[in-house]
């Protein structure tokens, strides 16, 4: 006894046999992370971590083959024809438009950070990260959110160098820090 599929004649396909062409670019973009993360972390030295013993390798290593394998994973759903159900929207408005001037000024802050930490330091580029994001994001106490920033990129700045021996960037505090 043979199953026998009821597709339809012609060229057309139905709505549920078309692959999702979003899931696979971001299938995609997790391999290029992934593949990115597992070359990087090969080429890493101990320079900075001599006293771990797990090494700087392990966690781009793991972070990049997960990344990997849920990519595969992912692509083989998709081709299979499984989509994620959409989310009800318990407290957004779903119909609402993309809110991109949001969206635009975080990747310029994002931008920025990556542009000026090695010159101005963690500390300095790291306050404006954690205070910029927190007012993008809605928060209007603009003064509290640099505050806060502050003490998060100070106590992440010595949680590095202290806790794990890795130095991150001083920038201009060289030497006060």
């Amino acid at each position: 006894m043979t199953a026998t599929l009821n597709r339809p004649e012609g060229p057309e396909e139905t709505e549920a046999e078309r692959p999702d062409w979003a899931q696979l670019v971001v299938c995609a973009v997790m391999v290029v992370v992934g593949v990115f993360l597992i070359v990087d972390a090969v080429s890493l030295t101990a320079e900075f971590a001599k006293v771990d013993p797990v090494g700087p390798k392990l966690f781009p290593l793991v972070i990049g083959i997960g990344l990997l394998i849920c990519s595969v994973l992912l692509a083989i759903a998709t081709w299979r024809g499984k989509k994620g159900t959409p989310d009800d929207g318990e407290d957004i408005d779903t119909s609402a438009p993309a809110d991109w001037k949001t969206v635009g000024l975080l990747v310029l802050l994002f931008v920025a950070t990556i542009a000026l930490v090695d010159v101005l330091g963690w500390v300095i580029v790291g306050a404006g990260l954690f205070g910029g994001a927190a007012t993008i994001l809605g928060n209007r106490h603009w003064v509290r959110n640099l505050a806060i920033g502050l003490a998060l990129s100070l106590i992440s700045f010595y949680a590095f160098y202290v806790g794990l021996g890795i130095p991150l960037s001083a920038g201009i505090l060289d030497g006060i820090l």
